[in-house]
């Protein structure tokens, strides 16, 4: 094998692999991390969807798509809205990721 064969490329989430560009990496980061939430959260309500629907007020397809992890359907602003409706308080943290490359 050659040293090409045997380079691997390391990223630091799997949407920094997935993504175009890393700011599109961090929209999906904080999207996947509140649709999670969302999904631990509803099934500890144990309610039927209809009712968790109602809830969060959204219809029921729309909190499948949750449910089902349909990441795509959602923008970040809906799930900070739907995380708001759930009752979980979300806040963001930010930190430099490394210097500052030249354009």
């Amino acid at each position: 094998m050659t040293d090409h064969q045997n380079q691997t490329q390391r990223f630091t989430s799997v949407w920094d692999a997935l993504e175009e560009t890393p700011e599109e990496a961090a929209n999906m980061r904080l999207r996947s991390k509140l649709m999670l939430e969302l999904v631990k959260t509803v099934q500890a309500w144990e309610l039927s969807q209809k009712e968790a629907a109602r809830r969060l007020g959204i219809s029921q397809p729309r909190l499948n798509d949750v449910l089902s992890g349909k990441i795509d359907k959602f923008s970040l602003d809906a799930l900070v809205n739907l995380s708001s409706a759930a009752h979980l308080a979300v806040d963001i943290c930010v930190s430099p990721r490394g210097p500052l490359q030249p354009a």
